[in-house]
């Protein structure tokens, strides 16, 4: 297993999406803004990519970036519920109202 380690995100405001390069390709997280809140909506991975850690890092920093720019997460997808759960510091990123 390659060790997880992301070097550079960056945010394509074009194409609603985080994006970041691994060894294996393309690694995207894609959003959408509604007022001061980022919704997010799917992971894209390249084919036979299966680090949840590396998920796990890369979503970590796109909660930096939204503490940064002061944006509430609303997690759209599954997976990105599951990460609230296992990391609750990130919890106050939720709108009022959203329940995990």
């Amino acid at each position: 297993m390659e060790t997880a380690c992301i070097t550079e995100i960056k945010d394509n405001t074009f194409a609603r999406q985080f994006e970041t390069i691994t060894e294996k390709g393309l690694v995207t997280v894609e959003y959408s803004f509604q007022e001061k809140k980022i919704f997010l909506t799917r992971i894209n991975t390249p084919e036979c990519f299966n680090d949840e850690e590396f998920i796990t890092l890369f979503l970590k920093e796109i909660m930096a970036i939204a503490i940064e720019r002061k944006l509430k997460v609303v997690p759209i997808l599954p997976k990105i519920v599951v990460f609230f759960k296992k990391n609750p510091v990130y919890k106050e990123l939720l709108p009022p109202g959203i329940r995990l």
